[in-house]
């Protein structure tokens, strides 16, 4: 399958992989520590890029609710918040862990859907494929740029938490 470049597919995808991820995180056979930081590495990187690469472009659409748009920006940082209320467990697989990682799993799933339904639906139905190629190959360079620069560790996430 060759590598789309469209960006709604490249933010469903990344969003399809946090699921799979969760999965991982809620396992007792998995690698739970492996699990976040690769989880962690990808929240970041993937808010980031939408932040600074997608969502200033799709407000310029009058077909896409501005509002859906700065929603999306606000549940990233509830999003980056309980992300390190997880990182900050001690111990994987713990009481607190567990109920670290519902609060995560809720935050971003909640967002995911809505995010789908209201600016990735109105982005495949406003914006030109061109338009959205461009796009996807920024938020693709953003992210890589932020994986690159290890942004999922816990200095970096609190970092982003307090400023935000």
């Amino acid at each position: 399958m060759p590598q789309t470049q469209d960006v709604v597919e490249l933010i469903l995808q990344d969003h399809r992989r946090m699921e799979d991820l969760f999965r991982q995180m809620r396992s007792v056979e998995a690698d739970r520590a492996a699990a976040l930081r690769e989880f962690s590495a990808l929240l970041i990187a993937h808010a980031v890029a939408e932040e600074k690469e997608v969502y200033p472009a799709l407000k310029r659409y009058k077909d896409i609710d501005d509002e859906e748009v700065e929603h999306g920006e606000h549940e990233h940082d509830e999003g980056n918040e309980a992300l390190l209320g997880l990182l900050e467990v001690e111990e994987a697989g713990s009481e607190e862990w567990d109920s670290k990682l519902e609060e995560l799993v809720e935050a971003v799933t909640h967002h995911t859907d809505e995010e789908e339904r209201t600016i990735l639906n109105g982005a495949r139905e406003n914006v030109a494929m061109s338009r959205r190629e461009e796009l996807g190959a920024a938020f693709r360079d953003e992210r890589e740029r932020q994986l690159k620069a290890d942004c999922g560790r816990v200095e970096n996430v609190r970092r982003i938490v307090h400023s935000s």
